[in-house]
C-alpha cells in the first residue's frame, strides 16, 4: 500500500506499468495554443478643411496602423449606433462660484438633448469634484432626476481633476457601447493623488473619448493655469477628443451643442491586432488615415496592452 504523502509516486508507477513512458510524457506537458482575443476598438470622427464632421466615408477609405503595422478592420459602423454612456464632471472648486448656475443650466439643457434622439439606451452619470470627487448620479435617462441633483451644488474647496478623471473612466470600463467623459473646470489641479499620467491611462484603459470645456472667466494669461489648460488639451487629444474654451452663455451652450454633433457622427472600428512585433513597452500607437485629401482623422493616440509574449490568452 502507498503512504499518504507517495501517493503520488505510487500513481506513476501504475501508470508506467499500464500504458508506458509515453503516457507520463503528455500527462507532464500540458500543451498551450496562445490564442489573440483582443478587438481593439477605435472611434474616429472624420473633419474637413473647415474643421466639420464628414459623414458617409466607407469601410475601404480607411487605414488602420498599430505600432506601425497595417491592420485589417474587422468591424466598421459608420455613424455608429451603438449606445453612448456619457459621465460629465463638473469642478465645483471654490474658483468656480460665480459661474457654477450657468454651466449647471448648460448641462441640464445638454442631458435632456442626449436622451431626446439616438440610442434609447444612450444615458449619463453626473460627478462632481473639488478636494474630493463625487458620482452625484449614477448612469440615467431619468432627466428630472439629473436637474434636481444640478440644483444641489455649490462651490467650495480644492481641485481634484485628475482623480476624477481616473475615477470617472474607471467606472466607465465595463458598460457596452461609447464611453465619453466631458469636463467642465477653469483648469488646473491642485489635491488630485493621482497624476496627469495615471488619469491619460485610465481613459486609455476605458476606451474614453474626453471632451475638457474650459470656462475661463479670466482672459489674462497673468490669472491662468496655463499649464493646466494645456495639460487638458494633451489629455484630450490622447483620447480623440479635444478642448473647447467658451464664454459662458450660448458660447456653453454651443460647445455641448457641438460635442453632441460630433458624437452623432463617429465612425466606429475595430480590429484584432496581428504581426506586431516583440516590444517591451505597453503602449501601443494608433495611427487611422483616410484616402480622401483635405479629411484629417481625429482618433486616440493608442491603447494600452500587454507585451507581445504575453498578450494572447493560454487555452490549455
Amino acid at each position: 500500500m502507498c503512504g499518504k504523502g507517495a501517493a503520488f509516486h505510487c500513481a506513476v508507477r501504475l501508470a508506467l506499468a499500464l500504458f508506458g513512458p509515453a503516457t507520463i510524457a503528455l500527462a507532464q506537458q500540458s500543451p498551450v495554443i496562445k490564442v489573440n482575443v483582443r478587438l481593439v476598438h477605435v472611434l474616429a470622427t472624420v473633419k474637413d478643411e473647415h474643421g466639420q464632421p464628414v459623414t458617409g466615408l466607407r469601410k475601404s477609405d480607411f487605414h488602420i496602423a498599430d505600432n506601425g503595422v497595417p491592420q485589417d478592420i474587422a468591424i466598421f459602423e459608420p455613424r455608429t449606433e451603438q449606445p453612448l454612456s456619457v459621465s460629465v464632471l463638473i469642478d465645483t472648486s471654490g474658483s468656480t462660484g460665480i459661474e457654477l448656475k450657468y454651466e449647471t443650466d448648460s448641462v441640464a439643457r445638454f442631458f435632456r438633448e442626449l436622451v431626446r434622439e439616438g440610442n434609447p439606451d444612450d444615458a449619463a452619470a453626473l460627478y462632481t469634484f473639488n478636494w474630493e470627487v463625487w458620482q452625484v448620479n449614477n448612469f440615467t435617462r431619468n432627466i428630472p432626476r439629473l436637474e434636481q441633483r444640478l440644483k444641489q451644488l455649490h462651490s467650495d474647496g480644492g481641485t481634484s481633476l485628475y482623480d476624477a478623471l481616473y475615477l470617472a473612466a474607471r467606472d466607465l470600463e465595463d458598460r457596452e457601447g461609447r464611453h465619453v467623459v466631458i469636463v467642465v473646470t477653469d483648469g488646473g489641479d491642485t489635491t488630485s493623488s493621482k497624476d496627469y499620467r495615471a488619469a491619460l491611462r485610465s481613459c486609455h484603459n476605458a476606451d474614453v473619448v474626453l471632451y475638457p470645456i474650459l470656462v475661463i472667466p479670466i482672459r489674462n494669461d497673468a490669472g491662468r493655469n496655463t499649464g493646466g489648460e494645456n495639460a487638458l488639451t494633451t489629455l484630450a487629444q490622447g483620447t480623440g477628443g479635444h478642448v473647447f474654451a467658451p464664454s459662458l452663455g450660448p458660447q456653453l451652450d454651443r460647445a455641448f451643442g457641438d460635442i453632441l454633433r460630433e458624437l452623432r457622427t463617429q465612425y466606429f472600428l475595430g480590429y484584432y491586432p496581428k504581426n506586431l512585433p516583440y516590444t517591451k513597452e505597453l503602449f501601443h500607437q494608433i495611427r487611422v488615415t483616410v484616402d480622401h485629401p483635405g479629411l484629417r482623422v481625429v482618433t486616440r493616440t493608442g491603447y494600452y496592452g500587454e507585451a507581445e509574449e504575453s498578450s494572447s490568452r493560454e487555452v490549455r
